[in-house]
């Protein structure tokens, strides 16, 4: 990745396996080495991280999608953790 992040084209690199390395508290089951390929994008813009198939509560929202109030949800969580 650091050798591709300021190459143009980059978007047209194939996916490359990653592991998940953030603990996200919103859910019960560790996130933590949830494997992963990650998706070059234009320079200038974020790599996108898909999370493998498997029945994790992450990839379950990410592959068929949340609603309007799960995201404000998460983003309440995020910001505003329990002291």
């Amino acid at each position: 990745m650091v050798s591709l992040w300021t190459t143009p084209g980059r978007e047209g690199e194939p996916p490359s396996f990653g592991w998940l390395s953030t603990e996200l508290p919103l859910y019960q089951t560790s996130t933590l080495e949830l494997k992963t390929h990650v998706h070059m994008q234009r320079v200038g813009q974020r790599p996108l991280v898909e999370v493998e198939p498997t029945d994790h509560p992450l990839d379950v929202e990410q592959r068929t999608g949340i609603t309007l109030a799960r995201v404000q949800e998460i983003a309440e969580a995020l910001l505003h953790p329990p002291a």
